[in-house]
């Protein structure tokens, strides 16, 4: 639950912050790199260059898996770290650079970026090292299945494959959306220092052993 609260969190933040960014889905940016293009909205490079810095992200923490496979090293906490630091550096770099004013400038893209790799790394381990506890960042299909596998149990023909995943599916739903509304709110009040909440939920899940 801590992870897709911090996705939902840090999701609005970017998307606050950042000329309507959406750091943590892929889905979403193509969106809108469709509207900025069109109708010549802020932040289109970023929005352009987030897609590439996803996919590097995401292929980064996979080899990264790998190599501590070979070695046969924990993978958590190592992990876990690499998206804590991305986060805090996302912070240190719109704390410091924001608020912006002009979204095709080099300090908003560059924290864009950061922000993105964050949720990059998010994105890899939740297929990865915490597929077990389901997606923190696809709430389209995960809502869809609930929604599927709900209506089966009123109807009482759900198969109790069904059922272990409806229970599996929503407490990350319910984390995601109040993640998200705490960033809307916390954004308001602390601006990118909100960010210390998602880093220190995080950091409430590096293990002691892996």
């Amino acid at each position: 639950m801590f992870r897709a609260f911090t996705a939902g969190f840090v999701d609005t933040v970017g998307f606050f912050a950042l000329f309507g960014l959406f750091t943590a889905h892929v889905t979403g940016n193509f969106v809108v790199i469709g509207a900025s293009l069109a109708h010549s909205a802020p932040g289109a490079i970023a929005k352009l260059l987030a897609l590439p810095m996803f996919v590097l992200g995401v292929a980064g923490t996979r080899y990264f898996l790998h190599v501590l496979e070979r070695k046969k090293m924990p993978a958590k906490a190592p992990l876990l770290g690499a998206e804590i630091a991305c986060l805090l550096a996302f912070m240190v770099a719109g704390y410091l650079a924001g608020p912006f004013s002009n979204a095709n400038s080099g300090p908003a893209i560059a924290t864009s970026m950061l922000g993105v790799l964050a949720m990059a790394i998010q994105n890899a381990t939740s297929r990865t090292i915490f597929s077990d506890i389901g997606p923190t960042t696809v709430m389209t299909s995960s809502v869809t299945q609930l929604v599927i596998d709900g209506l089966d149990m009123g109807m009482r023909v759900a198969k109790p494959a069904a059922v272990a995943r409806f229970n599996k599916t929503w407490p990350p739903i319910l984390a995601f959306a109040v993640g998200a509304i705490g960033g809307g709110f916390c954004f308001l009040y602390a601006g990118f220092l909100s960010l210390l909440v998602p880093s220190l939920a995080l950091v409430y899940l590096l293990p002691r052993k892996d």
